[in-house]
């Protein structure tokens, strides 16, 4: 028992030796470690530490470099700025020296000028006390004093004077009166000569030929129907059974005539010829006779050289070309006018170009959009005015029929070479003239009922259109559209044979399928 007793102690104390010496040991093991790792951080720490303190002295190397560089930059802009202000310093006093020297030589000139004017200022009373002297002894010897003397001689040469300007007025008048014709007859001879015009070849009848019956036939369509439309669309009256392979277009009006024409002529080109395509096909030419009317003005503002005329006015000028007056073409008359104003102004001395715009201009009054309520030359001077024409201009318009007073030269020259150029042979046809104003006036009398859209006078006068808006006139007041119509043509109109009155009252639906 005791044996075993002591062997667990001896084993116990064993055990416990063993962990004592295996910790002194590992002890040991860590302190060594310990003291390695902490020598290696120090080692590690110093070599960090120079190395921030190189890169320190780098930066600080740098931004040096960068200092130095921008101080001496500024030195160098300070030098430059010092020597630019030492330079304009230097120009200043140069300046300074100059002023001061020329101020000093104006003393000095003002200095002489005074002494000049002083030295002049006792010459001066010494002539007038010599004039004086005279003068006392010239009265003393005359008699009379210098008043009277002066007086007396005025009289004498107001006398004079008069006689010889009487006889000079009297002269003049004389020789006026004598020589007064014939220089104005010289005045409009050289005016007629230089200016070479054509005579009046207008007409009221526009001739389509076709190349065969087919193509007429095409033209005629079913039952008459392209015939129709073509009509209702430009007021034109079509004539085709009356001469062979020709179609002939009778209007009055010749923009309707050029426009029913044109639309033919592409019609035929093109080979569709229907309703719809001849509507589009119209509408496309009048487009085109617009931008051509436009153009024509234009034209004939450069060759009359006519600069800054304004576009409406130009406008307005291209439309005379389908304008007639007494069968002569109203843009060859207004040409012929303008250049007859120019070419007489020439000859009185008076400004050429003023006299040319007011010829040209004259009968715009003509040619409006809408149907004026006054006369022409009115209408044609209120248009003027609108565009801001000249005042002369304007006046030589209003006064070309003495419908306003005339106010300046320009005006009885247009008025003469208005009347120089209606008045020669072969300018004007009357009869022509009175059947346009017939048709006008046909047309203007179916306008003024309500509802009217469009009318136009075919059949040479003889049948009136009159198309009406389908929303706003019924069927029933179409119908008494048409008796008061031709009631009111037979109370207030004088015509031949008899005319008849059509009011067409057409419904369109259309759609688009897109």
């Amino acid at each position: 028992m005791n044996t075993v007793l002591w062997i667990i102690v001896g084993l116990v104390i064993g055990i416990a030796a063993g962990i004592l010496a295996a910790y002194t040991f590992l002890n040991k093991q860590l302190t060594k470690s310990g003291q390695e790792a902490l020598k290696k951080a120090e080692a590690d720490g110093e070599l960090l530490k120079k190395e921030k303190i190189l890169q320190a002295k780098e930066k600080f190397l740098q931004l040096k470099n960068e200092y130095e560089k921008t101080v001496n930059e500024r030195n160098r802009q300070l030098a430059s700025d010092e020597n630019r202000l030492k330079q304009k310093e230097n120009t200043l006093n140069q300046k300074m020296e100059d002023l001061n020297r020329k101020h000093n030589e104006t003393n000095n000139l003002q200095d002489k000028l005074e002494k000049q004017l002083q030295v002049n200022a006792q010459k001066q009373k010494e002539l007038e006390s010599q004039t004086e002297l005279q003068k006392s002894k010239l009265e003393s010897i005359a008699e009379m004093s210098s008043d009277q003397a002066k007086e007396q001689l005025i009289n004498l040469m107001q006398e004079e004077a008069k006689a010889d300007a009487m006889v000079l007025v009297k002269d003049i008048i004389d020789e006026a009166k004598a020589t007064a014709n014939i220089e104005a007859k010289k005045v409009i001879i050289n005016t007629l000569q230089r200016t070479g015009v054509e005579t009046a070849l207008e007409n009221t009848v526009s001739v389509f030929n076709i190349e065969n019956d087919e193509i007429k036939g095409r033209i005629i369509g079913r039952e008459g129907r392209n015939i129709r439309t073509l009509e209702n669309l430009t007021g034109v009256d079509v004539i085709i059974d009356d001469s062979p392979d020709t179609i002939l277009l009778s209007s009055f009006d010749p923009v309707r005539r050029e426009i029913a024409r044109l639309s033919l002529q592409k019609l035929v080109s093109d080979g569709r010829i229907h309703p719809a395509r001849i509507e589009e096909v119209v509408a496309k030419t009048k487009r085109q006779i617009e931008q051509e009317i436009a153009e024509l003005g234009k034209r004939t503002c450069i060759d009359l050289g006519i600069n800054n005329m304004p576009h409406e006015l130009m406008r307005l000028v291209g439309k005379m070309r389908y304008r007639s007056s007494y069968g002569q073409n109203l843009l060859q008359h207004a040409k012929e006018v303008a250049n007859l104003s120019a070419t007489m102004a020439a000859e009185l001395g008076l400004n050429p170009k003023i006299a040319r715009r007011a010829g040209l201009l004259h009968d715009i009054g003509k040619v409006p959009d809408t149907e004026p309520e006054m006369p022409h030359a009115l209408f044609g001077a209120r248009l003027a005015e609108q565009y801001k024409e000249r005042p002369e201009i304007v006046n030589a318009i209003g006064a070309h029929h003495d419908e306003m007073e005339m106010t300046t030269l320009i005006a009885p020259i247009v008025q003469v070479c208005d009347a120089i150029s209606g008045a020669r042979p072969g300018a004007r046809r009357e009869v022509v003239e009175a059947y346009m104003k017939r048709l006008n006036d046909l047309e203007n009398l179916a306008l003024t009922y309500p509802g009217v859209v469009k009318t136009y006078a075919i059949q040479a006068g003889r049948e009136l259109r009159v198309i009406v808006g389908a929303e706003k006139v019924t069927d029933n007041e179409a119908n008494q559209i048409s008796m008061d119509l031709s009631k009111k043509i037979q109370n207030e109109m004088t015509y031949p044979g008899q005319i008849k009155i059509t009011v067409i009252r057409e419904t369109r639906s259309v759609n688009y399928a897109r």
